[in-house]
């Protein structure tokens, strides 16, 4: 059976040494989150996780969710349990703000805790977060009335929250849909039309489900611009937070999938059901986004929570599965000796681990920008932030989400034949890491709206300034342990600038270059990124030696950091390759010979 143990003391040491958390205490909400405080919290995460929500995983993926006559929807056995747990431990709300009943503590503490939280039981964690993200968009953009009326009780985790964007006929092109909202005349919307891959649609954790509908009103202009936010719940809400009318609305099928099969992906119906304007009528879109890009965050986390979870039990199985003689041995007494003393099956594992922990850390380095952006009182440091956080969004969503599910078949691999069965659960993760390359925004969109949007924003802005800092940051480690990975950061940099110029050059003369380029794009910078959090890792690590702590694991840091930079980093070199090639051999075979 697979295990789970929530990486506690790594994520305090990111915080404390690598991101200097101290350092924010003047922002709102961070005062009462001083780093004591933090661990606390996360310490009563990771038991939350590992002895409520790891225990049913395998289970709930095997029992999965049944949609039943009456079009209610049965999750699997000891899902409504944990859920309850999670909910009334205030976990659903524990950054929303205070004056909604939540905990008002950063995002970043959030987003940490959800990483724990997918990596013991990705199908549950979905039902929670996707309202976390509703619930950002509620409070951005929804009038005071439906704040009121709504938000209270889903930061209780009382009622949960989905949001509704694809259609039979429109995925990643919200511009076709087609879900029609006609005004009642008594200050709400009928909504009609149909749904499909809605996670958490319908099921039986709560009481009652608000769903967050993109629709189109009637005369609306065609396309992206003529789209409308609405808040249709699946019960109304009385003035008094009580249960209202059943909406006219319902699960019409569960999609049968390949993996998450412990969350209920619903095609929903809308049938006249009664619908409120979340701010301005045709701007849907730009209020959707709030809940889109928190939501990314949470994606590219469940990446690298089924890597990390991934590579426990592979790392847990090499060490004592016994199998063949480790070079050099031969003739020794014993038949057999660990796989983990086979070169290969170490190459595996430090691939795996030496990604964890950089996106571990770029995960909440990103998270803090989006606190820093949401709170800061200063205008040049909220700028700052934002750029930071526009440019890195993407990268996080496809670069973890793809390499995490690449480290799952990786970690699958170590065990063999084994990995291949269900008994061990290594086949669970692959299939539930593999639908986080594909869902909000497929990973291929990502790399588009990195180099046509966020890239060129602002002259180039955000990724000048980001680049920058890297730069900065090499200059400033001296020491001559660090010097290899100084050095494979320094040619790294160098390699997404020549990108970056060669895109600006040769996507202004033909667009498609610039396409055809974005995927390697995206991934180089991505391993920039990431060489760039080994490098201040290290640097910590070497901090925390010079002051007298000698510890196992700070060894083992720097040597991970050798590992990635030496072996990993320069596949940046092969990105930009490829970025030269540019989109003729592409684009010149006709489309009929495919």
């Amino acid at each position: 059976m697979p295990s789970y143990s929530a990486p506690v003391d790594e994520v305090l040491f990111l915080l404390s040494d690598v991101l200097h958390w101290d350092r924010h205490s003047n922002l709102p909400g961070f005062g009462e989150a001083d780093l004591a405080t933090v661990e606390i919290v996360l310490r009563e995460a990771a038991k939350l996780c590992e002895q409520a929500f790891q225990p049913i995983n395998l289970t709930g993926d095997r029992e999965g969710c049944r949609r039943n006559p009456d079009g209610s929807v049965t999750t699997p056995a000891g899902f409504k349990e944990a859920y309850r747990a999670y909910a009334q431990g205030g976990w659903v709300g524990l950054s929303a703000d205070s004056a909604w009943g939540g905990q008002g503590l950063p995002y970043t503490v959030a987003s940490i805790v959800n990483e724990f939280a997918a990596a013991a039981n990705m199908s549950l964690t979905m039902y929670p977060g996707l309202t976390q993200s509703a619930i950002a968009a509620v409070n951005a953009h929804a009038s005071q009335e439906l704040k009121q009326l709504y938000l209270p009780k889903m930061v209780a985790g009382e009622w949960s929250g989905t949001m509704n964007l694809t259609e039979p006929q429109c995925g990643t092109d919200l511009g076709l849909i087609t879900t029609q909202a006609i005004e009642d005349g008594r200050g709400a919307y009928r909504l009609h039309g149909t749904k499909i891959f809605i996670s958490a649609g319908e099921h039986d954790l709560c009481e009652n489900i608000v769903h967050l509908v993109l629709a189109r009103i009637e005369g609306a202009p065609p396309g992206t611009k003529g789209l409308s936010l609405f808040l249709v719940p699946k019960f109304e809400a009385r003035p008094d937070g009580s249960l209202g009318e059943r909406n006219t609305l319902s699960c019409g099928s569960i999609e049968h999938k390949m993996g998450i099969h412990g969350n209920a992906t619903c095609v929903m119906n809308y049938d006249g059901a009664r619908g409120w304007l979340v701010g301005e009528a045709n701007r849907g879109l730009a209020a959707m986004f709030v809940m889109m890009n928190e939501a990314r965050l949470g994606v590219a986390s469940q990446g690298l929570a089924q890597s990390e979870v991934a590579y426990q039990n592979a790392a847990r199985y090499a060490r004592e599965r016994l199998q063949g003689r480790a070079l050099g041995r031969r003739g020794a007494n014993g038949r057999a000796d660990p796989i983990i003393v086979h070169p290969d099956v170490r190459r595996m594992l430090l691939s795996i681990r030496a990604f964890n922990e950089a996106a571990r850390a770029l995960l909440a380095y990103a998270s803090l920008q989006a606190d820093v952006a949401r709170v800061s009182a200063d205008p040049a440091e909220k700028l700052h932030a934002e750029d930071r956080l526009g440019l890195l969004t993407p990268v996080l969503k496809g670069v973890l989400t793809d390499r995490g599910f690449d480290n799952a078949v990786l970690a699958q691999q170590v065990f063999g034949g084994h990995g291949y069965v269900a008994e061990h659960g290594m086949e669970q993760f692959v299939r539930d890491a593999r639908i986080t390359m594909i869902y909000e925004g497929a990973n291929g969109v990502q790399a588009l709206d990195l180099v046509g949007r966020k890239v060129p924003r602002d002259g180039g802005r955000a990724i000048r300034s980001f680049l920058d800092e890297i730069d900065a940051s090499l200059s400033d480690a001296p020491e001559q342990e660090l010097e290899p990975i100084r050095l494979a950061v320094k040619e790294s940099l160098e390699h997404i600038r020549q990108a970056s110029f060669w895109l600006l050059e040769n996507g202004l003369a033909n667009p498609d270059n610039a396409a055809a380029g974005s995927y390697d794009y995206m991934h180089l910078l991505g391993g920039v990124a990431l060489g760039y959090m080994w490098l201040r890792i290290a640097k910590a690590a070497l901090l925390r030696k010079s002051a007298g702590v000698e510890a196992p694991e700070l060894d083992a840091k720097l040597r991970l950091a050798k590992f990635y930079c030496g072996r990993m980093l320069p596949e940046t070199g092969l990105r930009l390759a490829r970025i030269r090639c540019g989109a003729q051999d592409l684009m010149s075979i006709p489309a009929e010979v495919f």
